[in-house]
């Protein structure tokens, strides 16, 4: 087959969304578990044949954030960054939207194409939890697709969707943010406009901005001037908002998210499960 008919594509969660059970149904038998290089967390990968297409799966390590805090995340960055691969799929639990939604910003900010799987959308519905869908996508700008994984439901859509955005190029919509920050974002960036580098500008800003110990590592190496100019970002934001300038861009992200998610849910009253019931007891 030619490697024009190759797609890669990674699943990228949190803990507990049920990407174990999408990378199942996706590949079967037709996958390989390992460890990543010099590493002892686990690595899955996988292939699936769909439609012509050689399709390559990665589940990447399931983590709460891309602030690199620990080796799970530094390896989902930087393989996301690095490697380049056709489509990030985010798998979300649908009852917990506010858990995950943060951790799908902080993808957006990759500039990397990207599928929302809202995962266990059945549960959410027994729970009372309406999502608007098409209202996320409009929001977004990416395609979302309801899904229920341990039945395989939605998950042929994904990989219709999958080889859409192969075919297609298209703009990454990015969030935006308060004023201020989006001030420091695009001060920082500028910085950069004449320079080559491996990660999107926009997100080295964001990065430095909330102290990542790798990015600011690099360049504190490569760009000690905007090193420089991003202490100086850390200083205005703390004099002004009282609190550490990475709390303020968590702040922001929280507040966002708080604020796409109030958008696209409704709530309804449901009568509580024997199991909601035994759980209280």
């Amino acid at each position: 087959m030619s490697e024009e008919r190759k797609i890669s594509i990674v699943l990228a969660g949190q803990g507990n969304t049920g990407k174990s059970a999408v990378f199942n149904y996706l590949t079967g038998l037709h996958q390989h578990i390992g460890n990543w290089a010099g590493k002892t967390i686990e690595k899955c990968e996988g292939t699936l044949f769909y439609k012509g297409f050689t399709i390559d799966v990665l589940d990447l390590p399931g983590i709460y954030s891309l602030t690199t805090y620990s080796e799970e995340e530094k390896i989902s960055k930087e393989y996301i960054i690095n490697q380049k691969p056709d489509c990030v799929i985010n798998v979300i639990d649908s009852t917990n939207l506010e858990r995950n939604m943060i951790f799908t910003l902080q993808l957006l900010e990759l500039e990397c194409p990207v599928i929302i799987l809202l995962n266990m959308y059945d549960l959410a519905k027994k729970k009372g939890i309406q999502i608007n869908s098409r209202e996320l996508e409009k929001r977004f700008g990416v395609p979302v697709i309801p899904a229920v994984a341990s039945r395989g439901a939605g998950l042929s859509k994904v990989l219709d969707k999958v080889i859409d955005l192969y075919n297609s190029s298209t703009d990454h919509w990015v969030p935006r943010y308060g004023k201020e920050i989006e001030n420091c974002i695009d001060e920082l960036t500028a910085f950069l406009n004449n320079k080559e580098h491996n990660y999107p500008k926009r997100l080295i800003a964001i990065k430095l901005i909330e102290k990542d110990k790798e990015i600011t590592r690099k360049i504190e190496e490569e760009y000690p001037g905007l090193a420089l100019k991003a202490r100086d970002m850390h200083r205005r934001l703390e004099d002004i908002h009282g609190h550490d300038a990475s709390v303020v861009m968590a702040d922001e992200r929280s507040h966002l998210s708080y604020q796409i998610i109030r958008e696209i849910t409704t709530y309804r009253k449901t009568k509580p499960s024997l199991n909601d019931r035994l759980d209280t007891i």
